[in-house]
């Protein structure tokens, strides 16, 4: 077996070696890079588990032999990597996708798997096959042309056959001037589906699409201390490609055919900045129609508009205050039966006392309703909620010459209420959690301690949870290099579900590493735990549980082969 795996490899390095490059190189900058240099690591994980309630989520041994193996031609990185695990055996490559993005001056070319900077409303994803970008201080362009996506052509016999699609081809380019404070940008993707990309069976199910997006991006700063962007799409979508085309001719007619499916939709957002001695401020507000479409784009919500606030400002230069506000409504043509209205909101404070105290408070909400479309909205089943957290966090720090403190606390109240005046309460929950953390440095015996605890009780419809946390644990480094490492903690956790069960866990962990001349890496960890539910109503009530885990791992670290650039001499 093992003969044909090194057979494997050397065939895949020689395939790698030839086509496969898996990142942009600056070729201006090849000359300057090293030819040759192969590094990698070897090492091995071998962990012991022991559960008094059984090993029936996992085998008690667990043995991992891993080896990774990296190959660097002048700049280009080609990964390897072999895995084994408890007579698994697993041997991976890099992946059979050309990747490779030229650069030189201002130029940059793309050939295979590529992504090229766009509106997002025009295109987001990457594309294999070639492109060309050209960017200066104030003028830039791109163009591109490849596949968008593979074709999914499963046997259509199959009754668990995957959803097919087609393979998707598109072209398109960008243009744009200025920079900074003032620029436009102008974008246009075409995209279509290959009919004969899938089984004719499929064909009659699943219709082709094509469509042709244009987008344009803009800044405009006509004081400095106001400035206005905006970014718009319009999108010409043809949900059948074999539907008959308009006989009306169009401004399309040149690079696409507009026919009986097509729809015509757009989106865009515009937003104003103003930032005027301290504060702040920016107004939004966003459209997109409903089934706006680009084949471009992985996802994109639709038919909502939304307008949003946020600011920010700095009173006495001490407190920073900021917040928003943003509200959205779907439904835009009014063919729903109902329309969504949601409404998110925020406001935050902080402030720092001195040189060791500081204090930061903020507040979280979002209410989301329902209002009236094709149909009347009932009272009694009409959505109306809110969700509301509030939450204090002060922190305390201070160094001396022989201790370093540090004390946080938090405090934190969610709500989450059904404001229907019919509601029951039955979804309400309401959570309160308090935490406090506090870490202590002896820099005398260069140890750290830390202890961290945590209360939490969440409320609901005749249920209740509680959760109480506890632990304390300690590090430090030894010898001169600082190379060995240790770390210890003891933890306790109580749980309680009201009427149902009391669980009660105590547990400890214990780590150590050690590092031997930068290669050759040693840690151990172990971890104990016994937990049991401890509800005095039941029968038994102790903590009969146990978990033990014990693991011991090696790494090393080399260089395989290492050809250096020669350095060119001064001239004289």
């Amino acid at each position: 077996m093992f003969h044909r795996l090194i057979k494997k490899i050397v065939v895949t390095i020689v395939l790698v070696l030839l086509s496969q490059p898996m990142f942009s190189q600056n070729i201006s900058e090849i000359a300057k890079s090293d030819p040759l240099i192969i590094t990698g690591a070897v090492g091995t994980q071998n962990t012991y588990r022991y559960s008094s309630v059984g090993n029936g989520y996992g085998s008690p041994f667990s043995n991992v032999i891993y080896a990774n193996l990296n190959i660097c031609l002048y700049g280009f990185n080609m990964p390897f990597s072999l895995y084994y695990s408890n007579a698994d055996l697993n041997f991976n490559h890099p992946q059979l996708s050309f990747n490779i993005s030229p650069t030189y001056k201002n130029w940059t070319a793309y050939f295979g798997q590529s992504t090229m900077s766009m509106s997002n409303y025009v295109m987001n994803m990457s594309f294999n096959g070639v492109g060309l970008e050209y960017s200066s201080d104030k003028f830039r362009g791109g163009l591109f042309y490849g596949r968008l996506r593979n074709a999914i052509n499963a046997d259509p016999e199959d009754p668990f056959a995957r959803t097919p699609q087609y393979k998707r081809m598109g072209w398109g380019f960008k243009v744009g001037y200025g920079s900074g404070k003032n620029y436009i940008d102008i974008y246009l993707l075409n995209a279509y589906d290959c009919e004969n990309s899938i089984d004719e069976l499929w064909r009659e199910q699943i219709r082709p699409q094509e469509n042709l997006v244009v987008g344009v991006k803009g800044c405009v700063t006509p004081f400095n201390w106001l400035s206005v962007t905006a970014n718009a799409a319009a999108s010409v979508f043809n949900t059948d490609k074999h539907a008959p085309e308009v006989p009306v001719k169009t401004d399309f007619d040149k690079v696409f055919d507009v026919k009986y499916s097509s729809l015509m939709r757009f989106a865009g957002d515009v937003s104003a900045n103003i930032n005027i001695k301290g504060f702040s401020t920016s107004i939004s507000y966003r459209m997109v129609q409903p089934d706006y479409t680009s084949l471009g784009t992985y996802y994109m919500s639709n038919n909502y508009h939304s307008l949003g606030i946020t600011f920010g400002t700095s009173l006495f230069n001490k407190i920073s205050l900021s917040g928003t506000f943003s509200g959205q409504a779907d439904n835009l043509t009014k063919k729903q039966l109902y329309t969504t209205y949601g409404y998110v909101y925020a406001a935050n404070a902080s402030t720092r006392i001195g040189n060791n105290f500081s204090i930061n408070a903020a507040y979280n909400g979002y209410m989301q309703t329902q209002g009236d479309g094709t149909s009347v909205v009932n009272d009694t089943t009409r959505i109306h909620r809110r969700m509301s957290s509030y939450s204090v966090t002060p922190a305390y720090n201070c160094e001396s010459e022989h201790l370093g403190h540090n004390i946080s606390l938090s405090a934190n109240l969610t709500e989450n209420k059904d404001l229907n005046k019919f509601a029951t309460g039955e979804s309400d929950v309401k959570t309160k959690a308090l935490g406090l953390s506090y870490n202590l440095n002896v820099k005398s015996i260069e140890t750290d301690f830390s202890l961290t605890c945590s209360h939490q009780e969440s409320n609901g419809y005749r249920t209740k949870y509680v959760s109480e946390i506890a632990t304390l644990g300690t590090s430090r480094s030894f010898l001169k290099e600082k190379n060995l490492n240790f770390s210890a903690s003891v933890s306790l956790c109580y749980n309680e579900i009201k009427r149902q069960s009391k669980r009660l866990s105590l547990g400890a962990d214990i780590s150590a590493s050690y590092t031997l001349k930068k290669v050759h890496m040693f840690s151990t960890n172990a971890s104990f735990n016994q937990y049991g539910d401890v509800n005095i109503t039941k029968t038994k009530s102790n903590l009969n549980c146990t978990d033990i885990s014990v693991s011991l791992n090696y790494t090393y670290t080399f260089t395989l082969l290492e050809i250096k650039r020669k350095a060119n001499k001064d001239k004289k």
